[in-house]
């Protein structure tokens, strides 16, 4: 793999990897604050950056059968959720290719510009 670049949002609220502080998502981004993730309250994201993908695996979640892969920060590597990959059920088609990350794995920044 060659060397990554970190990239950096711009936006009065930025979403962080609350280990290290990458950025991960901007706030225009949020689909839902609705989510449940592993660790409580998770956000579903149109579009996250800084972030790798594990393997992908079959997962029945709350709200049926789904092929996930967990998203990694790039630059601290913790886990901070995962991918929908594919939704089994026509009513969750609309997650597919989003991102959940939880709330206890990232922070807000917020600009005062």
């Amino acid at each position: 793999m060659g060397k990554l670049f970190k990239a950096y949002l711009s936006g009065t609220k930025v979403y962080t990897c609350s280990t290290c502080r990458a950025h991960l998502a901007a706030h225009e981004d949020i689909i839902s604050k609705c989510f449940q993730g592993r660790h409580g309250t998770a956000y579903l994201f149109n579009h996250v950056v800084n972030v790798s993908l594990g393997e992908k695996e079959d997962r029945t979640l709350i709200t049926g059968l789904h092929t996930v892969a967990d998203i990694y920060c790039n630059f601290c590597e913790s886990v901070l959720g995962w991918k929908y990959l594919e939704a089994f059920e026509d009513t969750q088609k609309y997650k597919e290719n989003k991102f959940i990350i939880e709330k206890a794995r990232m922070a807000k920044e917020t600009s005062l510009l």
